[in-house]
């Protein structure tokens, strides 16, 4: 009787955890965060630089815009319009100094900076982006799955216009 118990309790454990797991990493396939956030009030705000999301690849998808703005006293914020990404665990948003992204380990042999979690995987959203960092230095704008290392998405920055 009590090798019975045991088992069930392991059995028990174990699918807890697996359960667990599995809507951890499969719920965002069919749940997803719609966000939509105005653009910040400014009196003067100027386009620096804009680029189309694309797809990282037959799983891993994304559209909409992705704009830098210049905003009054210096700083920057980079906003979505239209934005759509297959949703994920542990999206950020990164700024990547290379241009030509096409693969996760573009990503991982150039410079980044993390502008933080994915607010929501569809919808228009804002991003601050740290006054000490130079817009001019980074040519992409990724959607980037910190905890396994995989690109979602990216735009190639380029100038306004």
């Amino acid at each position: 009787m009590r090798g019975i118990v045991i088992t069930a309790i392991v059995a028990g454990l174990i699918g807890f955890v697996a359960g667990n797991a599995f809507w951890y990493l499969a719920s965002p396939l069919w749940i997803d965060r719609v966000v939509s956030e105005e653009l910040p009030a400014a009196l003067k705000m100027s386009t620096e630089r804009e680029g189309r999301f694309a797809d990282a690849d037959r799983t891993h998808r994304g559209s909409g815009m992705a704009t830098i703005f210049e905003l009054v006293g210096g700083s920057s914020v980079l906003r979505f319009t239209d934005f759509e990404v297959t949703n994920g665990p542990d999206l950020k948003v990164w700024l990547v100094k290379a241009s030509d992204v096409a693969s996760s380990s573009d990503v991982t042999e150039s410079e980044w900076v993390s502008l933080g979690p994915l607010k929501g995987n569809k919808g228009d959203q804002n991003y601050q982006i740290p006054e000490d960092v130079n817009v001019d230095d980074f040519g992409s704008v990724v959607i980037w799955c910190e905890q396994f290392s995989v690109l979602f998405s990216v735009a190639r920055l380029g100038p306004a216009g």
